[in-house]
């Protein structure tokens, strides 16, 4: 894939509460927007209760697993991109389904109960069929009791503001060090469901900005209608992209050193579409509880692998180098430091 292609499918994924790495949804952005402004958040009135960062973020995460809800979200950057779908969400238990309609680019839907995950393109009248172990909530948190997040970001709340017609917490999530992002959260003030999230460089910048335009609360989202719907692939051509879990040991690689706060979550190889697998491909993930980095790593191909450096699209940073025999390319919503210090300590030991 070109780097600009992933760039533009990694602002779709992340605002679509999509796996960071594999960028599925893969929204075309070629609209032009205004450059996301910093808003104007209403200041903190009266003695409103104080969280802790573990606190706010385990509230987040609780309302996005059990809340049914109908919205149409909206995803910029700062470089003028954008992108919008359709989300149905529901939850019964421990399931939960949802899908996800592009509205800009080419049509697909996108469809996902717990690791199951089916996107049809109709235009190709294909259904790619896969299996992810990412919970796909918005916002795309870990649990904050598997984390360390208190060490690496400090919250509090700033205000309070509307969206989409709902009162809202304004929370500020702060990094303590300049290895990660910033993020202004609005959580709705009642459920506590996640209805706009910003991503703030160094400066405190808005580099994105993902937030439902229109929203449903409880809407009667049928999980059963949902399961007809994923599961209607007659007539369509239907190819698998499933992964197959490994570990970066068995690859041959290791960090020579950690980079603060990161910790490995998961590791796949993953062929291409319709591709067989290269050897030696492999795709490393790395999160701190709010921020992933995804490192892939495959072969060096001359013929294809021809421009070493950073990248940027909105949030999104992209390193590409060549490591003696192998090219790595290494993605995430993380300062380009972050990156460079990863791609130094990543070691090939077979």
């Amino acid at each position: 894939m070109a780097y600009g292609d992933k760039s533009k499918t990694m602002l779709a994924a992340r605002g679509f509460a999509a796996l960071w790495a594999v960028a599925m949804l893969g929204v075309a952005m070629a609209q032009t927007v205004p450059p996301v402004a910093v808003p104007s958040v209403a200041p903190a009135q009266g003695k409103s209760p104080e969280r802790s960062i573990n606190e706010w973020l385990e509230r987040m995460h609780r309302a996005s697993g059990q809340r049914n809800y109908v919205g149409t979200l909206v995803v910029s950057s700062n470089t003028g991109a954008m992108s919008s779908a359709r989300i149905w969400h529901a939850c019964r238990g421990d399931q939960q389904v949802e899908r996800v309609d592009s509205l800009t680019g080419a049509p697909r839907s996108t469809f996902r109960r717990n690791e199951e995950v089916v996107t049809f393109l109709p235009e190709a009248r294909v259904a790619r069929t896969e299996r992810r172990e990412t919970p796909s909530l918005f916002p795309n948190l870990l649990k904050p009791s598997e984390t360390s997040i208190p060490e690496f970001y400090a919250a509090h709340r700033i205000g309070g503001d509307r969206v989409a017609g709902f009162e809202t917490d304004v929370v500020q999530v702060t990094p303590k060090d300049s290895l990660r992002f910033g993020y202004r959260i609005w959580s709705e003030k009642k459920t506590g469901l996640v209805v706009k999230l910003q991503t703030l460089d160094l400066d405190g910048s808005v580099l994105e900005q993902a937030a439902f335009s229109e929203l449903q609360m409880d809407a009667r989202v049928r999980i059963d209608k949902l399961n007809q719907m994923m599961a209607a692939t007659d007539g369509w051509r239907v190819e698998k992209a499933d992964a197959v879990k490994t570990s970066a040991a068995v690859e041959g690689w290791h960090l020579k050193s950690e980079v603060a706060g990161f910790r490995p979550v998961s590791c796949y190889k993953r062929p291409a579409a319709g591709q067989p697998l290269p050897e030696g491909s492999m795709q490393w993930i790395f999160s701190d509880g709010l921020a992933s980095v995804s490192l892939f790593v495959e072969a060096y191909d001359r013929q294809r692998h021809t421009h070493e450096g950073l990248f940027s699209s909105g949030a999104t940073q992209t390193l590409t180098r060549r490591v003696q025999d192998w090219w790595l390319t290494a993605v995430g919503e993380v300062p380009p430091q972050t990156l460079k210090a990863f791609a130094q300590s990543l070691e090939r030991r077979k």
